[in-house]
C-alpha cells in the first residue's frame, strides 16, 4: 500500500476552486473583507458598503474629508490588499 502524506486544507480548497472556475470570485470576496483589516476600524466606521466588480473595489464612505484622504492612499491600499492575498486581485479602488 502506498503511503500518502498529509495535504494542507488550503491546497485542497485551491484545487477545488481552480477546477470549478470560482476562484476569482472567492479572491474578490476576500479582497473586500480585507478592507477592514487594511484600513482599520476607524476608517471602517465610515464605510457603509463595499464590493468588488471585475478587479475594482467599490467603497462607499460617509465622510467627505475621509474620501479625499483615501483617494491619495488608494494605491498603497491596493498594494497592501494584493500583498495579503498573495496575488494581484485588485486593479483599482473607486471611492463613492
Amino acid at each position: 500500500m502506498k503511503r500518502t502524506y498529509p495535504t494542507l486544507i488550503k491546497d485542497l480548497i485551491d484545487k477545488v476552486l481552480l477546477e470549478s472556475d470560482t476562484r476569482d470570485t472567492v479572491m474578490e470576496q476576500r479582497a473586500s473583507f480585507l478592507w477592514t483589516e487594511v484600513v482599520g476600524p476607524g476608517v471602517n466606521r465610515y464605510t457603509f458598503r463595499r464590493y468588488v466588480d471585475h478587479g475594482v473595489l467599490h467603497v462607499y464612505i460617509t465622510s467627505a474629508p475621509l474620501k479625499n484622504d483615501l483617494a491619495f492612499l488608494r494605491h498603497k491600499i491596493i498594494d497592501e490588499i494584493n500583498t495579503r492575498l498573495g496575488e494581484k486581485v485588485l486593479q483599482d479602488i473607486v471611492i463613492h
